[in-house]
């Protein structure tokens, strides 16, 4: 019979998760699933959760919520699993407000998620570390800054009961006061680039914040990062191009340049916003490392 230790964040997906997620979790254990589950009961919980859980000896585990709730619990147990050198299989049911990840493999809403688990299809997928001056962190989705981060950080303190639709808010607000910072970086050890930019992301994946097709090329197991890189433009033509970004054609754009790395390092001094996942952190970043295949994805 196969076994998930199922950590619920039942404050995702503005209590959604919390609702719903005792009746998603007995679907599961009707056919022939066996789960156990814990709620978390505070920020940064499941993290410290899934690593009790792999100290414990646990390796397949449910992450019930949105793709923050899987970005914990990735920090916790992957390191664990690594320094046993074994593995680690995350399932993932999508209660949250993004639920990006599992776009990648057609699986798309809740439902979907429960016939992919029951089927039990399971991927290799790449894990990204990000060292920061303050130490390391794991992400299985995407890493931005500049205008993403600066979004999810507004959506996040006054769009996000709004779901998807507080996102496109954020958009349309950070756009009237539209920055180019400098995030000087090399790619794969090449030549320094300072130039001002819009936007830079380093995806494992496609989407972003739901259905935002960010890095339309990505593949989560060719183990490298797709890079997108917006450059300096007018205001209005970058909210004009902006909707193309639902369909991944944003990258056909004028000042859209997209690329491919394994490993990225900054030569930034001052902390930045960063989004993680879809989660938001002030760090000052260092370098970006894939681990390729390093977990396998139930999808």
């Amino acid at each position: 019979m196969t076994r998930y230790f199922a950590i619920v964040n039942p404050e995702a997906g503005g209590g959604r998760s919390g609702a719903r997620a005792n009746a998603a979790l007995d679907t599961l254990r009707r056919q022939g699933i066996d789960v156990e589950a814990v709620r978390t009961t505070h920020a940064g919980h499941a993290i410290d959760l899934a690593r009790q859980a792999c100290e414990r000896g646990e390796r397949r585990l449910l992450a019930v919520g949105g793709d923050g709730t899987s970005h914990e619990i990735i920090n916790g147990a992957l390191p664990v699993a690594r320094a046993r050198r074994e593995s680690l299989t995350l399932a993932m049911l999508p209660l949250g407000t993004g639920n990006s990840f599992l776009r990648d493999f057609g699986v798309v809403g809740s439902d979907a998620a429960l016939r992919a688990i029951a089927r039990g299809r399971e991927h290799a997928c790449d894990v990204n570390e990000l060292e920061h001056a303050g130490g390391k962190l794991l992400s299985f989705n995407i890493i931005g800054l500049g205008f993403s981060a600066s979004v999810g950080a507004l959506t996040n303190r006054r769009y996000k009961p709004l779901g998807a639709a507080g996102y496109v808010v954020g958009v349309v607000e950070t756009t009237l006061r539209l920055e180019y910072p400098s995030y000087p970086l090399r790619l794969d050890g090449g030549a320094l680039d300072e130039r001002p930019v819009i936007l830079l992301s380093f995806s494992n994946s496609q989407c972003t914040a739901g259905a935002m097709k960010m890095a339309p090329r990505a593949d989560p197991s060719d183990g490298q990062l797709d890079v997108i890189r917006i450059g300096k433009m007018p205001r209005r033509r970058f909210l004009r191009q902006f909707p193309s970004i639902f369909r991944g054609e944003h990258v056909t754009k004028e000042g859209v340049e997209q690329t491919r790395a394994r490993r990225v390092d900054f030569s930034i001094d001052r902390e930045v916003d960063c989004m993680i996942d879809g989660e938001i952190l002030s760090l000052v970043p260092r370098s970006i490392e894939v681990w390729p295949k390093a977990l396998t994805v139930v999808a």
